[in-house]
């Protein structure tokens, strides 16, 4: 009772509000890999997500929310050196920029990083290629739910400022 009555949730337990049907997920390149993992997730909210193909009509009328992935980009940052000149550690910063629009109102600009460390082993390439892939995969999944927390926030905001 006491866990319950603070108010906390376990992670990963983001529901978006019952007033969003129906998403319209927009991009400039729709088969990046960000796009595909906040396709999914918004699917598992059973949501109906529409992509560029939706109609004017229907934009005005049916769609709750429009969320635009502007950009995303992913840097390394070298962070040591082994004692031969070679790299030993990098940063790994994913920065991801997009737009939230309800109806009736301008667009919000969003911004954030998502930041790792990788550790880099010249004798083991291949496995340490690997492990790059499943980390950047871990980015990408946490990107999509930061954008869903935000969904969901900024939903509650526009509810209130709307005076429902």
């Amino acid at each position: 009772m006491s866990i319950a009555g603070c108010g906390f949730k376990l992670r990963g337990d983001y529901g978006l509000p019952v007033g969003i049907e129906q998403l319209q997920l927009l991009a400039i390149q729709k088969n990046t890999p960000l796009y595909r993992v906040l396709w999914k997730q918004l699917q598992g909210y059973k949501i109906d997500v529409l992509d560029n193909t939706a109609s004017v009509g229907q934009l005005e009328s049916e769609i709750d929310a429009i969320v635009y992935l502007t950009s995303d980009k992913l840097e390394r940052r070298l962070l040591s050196l082994f004692s031969t000149g070679q790299v030993a550690e990098y940063e790994l910063v994913y920065t991801i920029k997009y737009q939230i629009q309800f109806p009736a109102q301008d667009p919000q600009e969003m911004e954030f990083d998502v930041t790792r460390e990788y550790q880099d082993d010249p004798d083991a390439v291949l496995a340490k290629s690997r492990e790059l892939d499943l980390i950047q995969n871990e980015m990408r999944q946490e990107a999509a739910n930061r954008i869903i927390r935000q969904i969901a926030s900024s939903h509650s905001s526009w509810r209130q400022t709307k005076g429902d």
